[in-house]
């Protein structure tokens, strides 16, 4: 459900092809692959040394190793940015400002930035999904709803998980324009999680739901991921 509603709203706000495109934390190219078949002039950065390897392999797109905090791209130099794991894997709030700010130095005016967050709620509902939320785990869960701090564990590392209107804010603070936050799966991803990636016919109610809901802000919280776009200032 994350890939279908990404590329749906990729689709909907990229520049028309083919614009040059920075996919920064883009592991072993994923997107990136996806774009460079569409005729985007993609690159693609990892702070992996294996991620990029695997990367480059794909052909048809440029990858090298960098940090989103410190890309060495020029200023301007790039129609669109995309952050699509970054900024939950940046647990401190200036550390995603940073890399926020560098997608803004990057990209030309009126640019576009995509950036994807995991939910705050994304680990109470998985449990919820799996029928293993119990008043102990609850309490094990209570910080991380607190703070949106995630310890790691259980399959998964350290993260941050946001609140819509808190990556709305550091967007904005970053100094990007026209800001919009989707919720990406919708409220209805814990039931197809619940009846299994099988059940074809939960899958596709459950995307029904999540493009019709999709920017209702009584349930963006209850998407797994959020995803937010802004523009650089002309």
């Amino acid at each position: 459900m994350e890939l279908v509603r990404t590329r749906e709203l990729l689709e909907r706000y990229l520049p028309r092809p083919p614009a040059r495109v920075l996919d920064v934390g883009g592991g072993t190219g994923v997107h990136a692959v996806w774009l460079a078949s569409r005729g985007y002039d993609v690159h693609l950065v990892d702070p992996m040394a294996a991620h990029v390897i695997q990367a480059r392999a794909h052909g048809g797109f440029t990858a090298t190793e960098g940090d989103a905090r410190r890309l060495s791209e020029a200023e301007a130099s790039a129609d669109a940015v995309l952050l699509l794991g970054p900024l939950y894997h940046l647990v401190q709030r200036p550390e995603r400002l940073h890399a926020l700010s560098e997608a803004k130095r990057v990209l030309r005016p009126g640019g576009v930035m995509a950036t994807a967050a995991i939910g705050r709620y994304m680990v109470l509902l998985t449990h919820c999904a799996d029928g293993d939320l119990d008043p102990e785990r609850m309490r094990d869960l209570s910080s991380t709803l607190a703070t949106g701090r995630y310890d790691g564990g259980e399959g998964f590392t350290e993260a941050y998980l946001h609140r819509p209107d808190e990556l709305s804010g550091e967007l904005g603070e970053a100094g990007f324009e026209g800001v919009e936050v989707f919720g990406l799966e919708g409220p209805a991803w814990p039931a197809v999680d619940a009846a299994g990636l099988e059940s074809e016919r939960h899958l596709e109610a459950a995307l029904v739901c999540a493009r019709a809901v999709e920017q209702d802000p009584a349930l963006l919280s209850l998407s797994a991921h959020l995803l937010a776009v802004g523009r650089a200032p002309q």
